[in-house]
C-alpha cells in the first residue's frame, strides 16, 4: 500500500538567507487589524525583503481577485531585515491576508510558522494584536502579556501596561499560540495588544500608531510615522476586500455544513 500524505501547510522559500540573534515580530490580521498595520508599516519603512511565503488549506477556500482577473491566493508571508548597527539583531516579520478558518488549522499553521523560524535561530517573538472594548473612544494605552518573569523585566520600561490577566481571558489565534507554544520550545515571547472598538471591518489607525511607537522604541529604530496614514488607506481596501469575502464564504458554507460562526472567529489578537 502506498500512503500519501498532501501537507495542509506549506511554506515556500524564494531566497535562502543566515541571521543574527534574528526577533521574530508577527503581524497578522486581527481584531481593529492593529498588527497588520503597525508590522506592515516597520516592512515599508525599513525596506524589509520578502523571503518566504506560507500557504495553508486552513485559509478560507477562495481566491481574490485583482485587477478584474488577477488571481491572488490567501497567504502569510515573511520578510526580514538586517541590522544596520554593530550588535544589532535581525528581524523576521510576518504579516498576511488571514488567519485560519478553524482552531485545528490554527495549531498546524503556528507549529509550521515555529518550526520554520526556530531553524532561522528565532529565540525571542513579540506578537501584535488588538483588544477590543467596545467603546468608540478607546484608550491609548497598550497592554502586554509574556512568556516569562525575565521577558518582563526586559521590557518593563517601555509603555506598556503588563495587567493583560485582568482584562484578558485569553488570546486566540496567533497572537497568543505562537507564544504559548514558543514557550513549550523555550523561546521567549512577548505579545502587545492595542486597544480598539473592535467593531467588524473597522481598521483602528490610532492603536496601530501606538502600537508602532512602542515598536520603534524597543527596536531603537528612526522612523517617519507621518506616511501611516497614507498607508493605512492603502492597506484598507483590501482588508476590508478580504474580511467580506470571508464573511460571505462562512454563510455560503453555513448552508451546506456546519460552519464556524461570526463568534466562534471573534477573537483577541
Amino acid at each position: 500500500m502506498i500512503l500519501i500524505v498532501i501537507a495542509m501547510t506549506v511554506i515556500k522559500v524564494s531566497e535562502r538567507v543566515k541571521l543574527k540573534d534574528p526577533l521574530f515580530i508577527e503581524g497578522l490580521p486581527g481584531v481593529g487589524n492593529i498588527g497588520r498595520v503597525a508590522v506592515g508599516y516597520l516592512i515599508s519603512e525599513l525596506k524589509a525583503k520578502k523571503f518566504a511565503t506560507l500557504y495553508s488549506k486552513w485559509f478560507f477556500p477562495f481566491v481574490m481577485l485583482h485587477d478584474k482577473y488577477k488571481i491572488h491566493l490567501l497567504r502569510n508571508e515573511f520578510y526580514y531585515c538586517k541590522g544596520k548597527k554593530p550588535g544589532e539583531r535581525d528581524i523576521i516579520f510576518l504579516i498576511g491576508d488571514c488567519q485560519s478558518l478553524s482552531p485545528q488549522g490554527h495549531y498546524e499553521v503556528i507549529e509550521k510558522i515555529l518550526d520554520f523560524v526556530e531553524k532561522l535561530g528565532v529565540k525571542e517573538i513579540i506578537t501584535v494584536g488588538g483588544l477590543a472594548t467596545g467603546d468608540l473612544q478607546a484608550s491609548e494605552s497598550l497592554i502586554g502579556s509574556v512568556t516569562d518573569e525575565k521577558v518582563l523585566k526586559k521590557y518593563k520600561k517601555f509603555k506598556i501596561d503588563f495587567k493583560a490577566g485582568e482584562k484578558v481571558g485569553y488570546i486566540v489565534g496567533a497572537a497568543g499560540l505562537l507564544l504559548g507554544l514558543g514557550k513549550e520550545r523555550g523561546i521567549d515571547g512577548m505579545c502587545i495588544l492595542g486597544q480598539t472598538s473592535g467593531f467588524p471591518i473597522v481598521t483602528d489607525p490610532k492603536a496601530a500608531e501606538s502600537v508602532l511607537s512602542v515598536l520603534v522604541n524597543i527596536l531603537d529604530l528612526k522612523i517617519d510615522m507621518g506616511k501611516l496614514e497614507k498607508k493605512v488607506e492603502e492597506m484598507e481596501d483590501f482588508i476590508k476586500k478580504v474580511e467580506s469575502l470571508q464573511r460571505k464564504a462562512i454563510m455560503d458554507m453555513a448552508k451546506t455544513t456546519k460552519a464556524p460562526t461570526g463568534e466562534e472567529l471573534r477573537y483577541i489578537g
